[in-house]
């Protein structure tokens, strides 16, 4: 997909009045925590206000998030009509959403559903998936299918049917094939980026003011693993 515009480091792939689409980078924060970090949404106000010359406070409504060490599609609000559409969309699983990830384990089978109850533990940031249903744990379900077999890893195509914490991650940890970079589920060394070879690949939804329907795809980071895939 053509990148619209790549300045202030800042990978934009759709744009209208309404929603702005961006590419994320591994370590960009999609909302503002605890570390202080600027987040991906001040960047983005900072470029609208700019483009258009805008006084004053710009709007931005962030309407869903991508973990940290992750890249890939970001879908911002630019009008107050958009974000509740949108999320209205997003919450009633309205969406369809594609992700690419390379796996240290190639998983027994080539294309498989994953249905899991996801339990999370707030203290260490973590989910735990479980085969059975546990107190407090949710059902999360995928699916998966292996898109290239690399010398040394596995890259698969998920298809997501429930939107929980860390679902992708910790679901294909739980069959013994954790994300490539990923040392909280269980990969065997780190990225040297800092980031997880997890990246949100296509999204496809409904606009929220022309209704037509939108298909975003976002190039992969540019490193020799993604280049293989």
């Amino acid at each position: 997909m053509k990148i619209l515009s790549d300045k202030n480091n800042l990978q934009i792939l759709h744009e209208d009045n309404h929603i702005i689409v961006v590419n994320k980078r591994v370590g960009d924060i999609v909302q503002g925590d605890k570390t202080g970090d600027k987040p991906l949404s001040d960047v983005v106000k900072e470029y609208i206000k700019a483009k258009y010359n805008k006084p004053g406070d710009v709007f931005l409504g962030v309407i869903h998030r991508l973990d940290r060490p992750t890249t890939g599609i970001v879908v911002f609000a630019r009008t107050s009509k958009a974000l509740s559409r949108m999320n209205e969309l997003f919450s009633n699983r309205e969406t369809k959403k594609t992700y690419w990830a390379v796996v240290k384990n190639k998983p027994k089978e080539a294309k498989a559903k994953l249905v899991h109850y996801l339990k999370r533990n707030e203290k260490n940031n973590t989910s735990k998936a479980h085969l059975k249903e546990v107190p407090d744990s949710k059902l999360a379900s995928l699916d998966y299918t292996i898109i290239k077999e690399l010398q040394n890893y596995t890259a698969l195509e998920i298809n997501l049917h429930t939107g929980r914490h860390h679902q992708i991650r910790a679901q294909l940890t739980a069959i013994g094939s954790p994300i490539k970079g990923d040392l909280k589920y269980g990969a065997d060394r780190s990225n040297p980026d800092g980031g997880i070879h997890l990246h949100a690949r296509k999204l496809t939804f409904t606009h929220p003011v022309s209704k037509e329907e939108i298909t975003i795809i976002a190039p992969t980071p540019d490193d020799s693993i993604w280049n293989a895939v």
